[in-house]
């Protein structure tokens, strides 16, 4: 454990956040909020997810433990949470999510929470809520034309066009939630939000449209881009740069609402001893590879997240060396004081947070599982559900590797050219190049350490006990209906 004078720990979680989506990371991007975060405390430069989809890489971030590796299942049931270790440890925990279903009380994450609210029970309890939270082309012309009065009222009224016309992704739900409980705890916390305003569809509130952008163009982009995008349409250059102007104008707006949680925390006369953890997901994808969102692939458009650790009264600085996110558990642990669980499986970054030391040189593991096509849904629940793909990662390079795949992948997709692929990023950030077939010496003794780490993660994850098909069962409709307005079967 570490010795700090810190009392509370707040973690940000942010639904599809992409580490160059945030200035820290890229200087074109405006994030205010996060960029000081950033620049007070410690970023690091090579933090990746351990998956592709919230299911897949949040039994790192709340759990420090690999997704499949206890139950077979996706959900953090049977293990320790970060919650848990905490509330065992005296803190008063609180937990606020966006109505992301796969982060509810079904699947464990509400384990050790003395208040959890996931926001899922409501959404869509009317018929007009329910269209429009799944219909985000009439939301986007509903914002345009109301765009002009809520402005004209809103300067009335002193304040900003800051809302969305319809708070589908619970953005507000969420900040209230939080700062409520900032305003009203006595005791030490651990709090927990999690955004969802990247996750597709993305619907900003006009306001964030005009920051992101030249600011002569606003919600007619979102009309645009959705209504292309909804019917299936191609997806050229232009739309393509609308929605990552969209994509940008939503990662503004959870970057504002973060700002307002920060001031909460000072009014509230804590700032000074609490903690702030800032980290994505999981990534996007802009047609890097082929597709929108994120389909079940392992490059750095979907792994690539930005990870900041500001502690009130330390430098901080830039940490080179890659980290997991299965670090998160472990590093709340050690700056609170609590003993971590021996099953944890990340290691605590707080010694790089408080004395600039640099994290141990662990290569970064990664999982997804894909069907018969990149497409395919719905998100596996199991390793039954389609192959296993494993990614190593360190500062430089990258190995996938199908496990489940002969000696080809039968697969017309970019990424589906066979089952192994090795990429130096130094050379080629956007992994383009497969050097598997004609490695240098130096890939080859990549490659062989590597593909040794993917094949004994894949036999930890094949290896857990538990009846993963029964994991299914019993979804409510409420839970069925936020997943399916998120794009999921």
């Amino acid at each position: 454990m570490t010795d700090t004078d810190i009392s509370n720990v707040v973690l940000v979680t942010v639904d599809s956040l992409r580490a160059d989506a945030v200035g820290a990371y890229d200087d074109d991007r405006h994030t205010p909020v996060l960029d000081g975060l950033a620049d007070r405390g410690t970023t690091f430069d090579h933090a990746f997810a351990t998956g592709n989809w919230t299911p897949f890489s949040f039994p790192s971030i709340m759990a420090s433990r690999p997704v499949f590796a206890d139950t077979g299942r996706i959900g953090v049931e049977g293990v320790e949470t970060l919650a848990e270790t905490l509330s065992d440890a005296g803190f008063s925990t609180a937990g606020f999510n966006a109505a992301n279903g796969f982060l509810t009380s079904h699947w464990g994450y509400d384990d050790g929470f003395d208040e959890f609210e996931s926001f899922v029970t409501g959404v869509g309890s009317s018929i007009y809520s329910k269209y429009l939270a799944t219909h985000p082309t009439v939301e986007a012309w509903l914002q345009f034309a109301t765009s002009p009065i809520r402005r004209i009222g809103s300067w009335l009224r002193g304040g900003t066009d800051d809302r969305p016309f319809l708070d589908t992704s619970r953005m507000f739900d969420v900040e209230h939630a939080a700062t409520d409980y900032v305003e009203s705890v006595e005791e030490p916390f651990f709090l927990w939000i999690h955004y969802m305003d990247a996750h597709t569809p993305y619907v900003p509130a006009p306001r964030y449209i005009r920051e992101v952008s030249d600011g002569l163009l606003g919600t007619h982009r979102m009309i645009h881009a959705h209504t292309r995008t909804g019917l299936g349409w191609n997806v050229g250059e232009r739309t393509l740069a609308d929605l990552r102007t969209l994509y940008q104008a939503a990662v503004r707006q959870v970057d504002a609402s973060v700002g307002r949680v920060l001031d909460a925390l000072e009014t509230a006369g804590v700032d000074d001893e609490t903690a702030v953890v800032v980290a994505g997901d999981h990534g996007e994808e802009f047609q890097e590879h082929g597709h929108l969102a994120h389909y079940p692939k392992l490059y750095d458009e979907l792994v690539h997240v930005p990870f900041i650790v500001d502690v009130p009264g330390r430098d901080g600085g830039r940490v080179e060396r890659q980290v997991g996110l299965d670090a998160i558990p472990p590093t709340v642990a050690d700056l609170l004081g609590a003993d971590a669980p021996d099953a944890w499986q990340g290691r605590s970054v707080a010694p790089s947070v408080l004395d600039g030391k640099t994290p141990a040189d662990e290569p970064v593991v990664s999982v997804t599982v894909r069907g018969e096509t990149v497409t395919s849904q719905p998100i596996p629940r199991s390793l039954d559900d389609g192959d296993l793909l494993v990614s190593v990662r360190d500062r430089d390079w990258t190995y996938i590797e199908n496990v489940d795949a002969g000696e080809e992948v039968a697969s017309g997709d970019r990424d589906g050219a066979g089952d192994r692929e090795l990429y130096f990023r130094p050379d080629d950030p956007t992994q383009q190049e497969n050097l598997i077939d004609d490695p240098t010496p130096e890939a080859r003794a990549v490659l062989e350490e590597f593909e040794g780490l993917a094949d004994a993660h894949a036999e930890l994850l094949r290896a857990a006990d538990g009846d993963a098909a029964s994991e299914a069962d019993g979804v409510d409709e409420e839970l069925e209906h936020r997943l399916e307005a998120l794009g999921y079967r």
